[in-house]
């Protein structure tokens, strides 16, 4: 068996996956700064707009635009901090869950067509098992 180059598999994997992840975002209605939002939001639960400012790595100025865009299409509410008065807790509404779910159902369809309709069934187990494999990666 051939020695494999994991540098030149790194740099493949990581352009692929890139275009991959480019593809599906093209088949969302919601811009990739608010769909994270939502996301996180979703995931993690009530946050200030300082929190999700530093776990998406954005300045807080850029996250408060962000953060009005979604309280006014009501996808997300913002009421008092619990703990700090000068504070507002932001959390996601059930329309905004709604189109997040949306948004998901919507990538998950169009990934789920082309495995269908561009792999074989032999190439779609063969997908199938990297599943694990990409997870123990992501996972590192």
């Amino acid at each position: 068996m051939s020695e494999v180059d994991v540098d030149e598999i790194a740099r493949e994997l990581r352009l692929v996956i890139g275009r991959l992840v480019r593809r599906a975002r093209d088949r969302t209605d919601l811009p990739a700064g608010q769909a994270a939002v939502l996301g996180n939001l979703d995931r993690e639960g009530p946050m200030s707009t300082s929190e999700l400012a530093d776990r998406q790595h954005v300045r807080h100025q850029s996250m408060a635009r962000t953060v009005g865009q979604l309280i006014s299409l009501e996808l997300i509410s913002s009421g008092p901090h619990p703990h700090d008065r000068r504070k507002n807790l932001l959390g996601i509404t059930d329309a905004g869950r709604a189109a997040l779910q949306s948004q998901r159902t919507r990538r998950a369809g169009w990934l789920a067509e082309a495995i269908g309709s561009e792999l074989s069934p032999e190439e779609q187990r063969a997908l199938a098992g990297a599943i694990p494999l990409l997870g123990r990666l992501a996972d590192h």
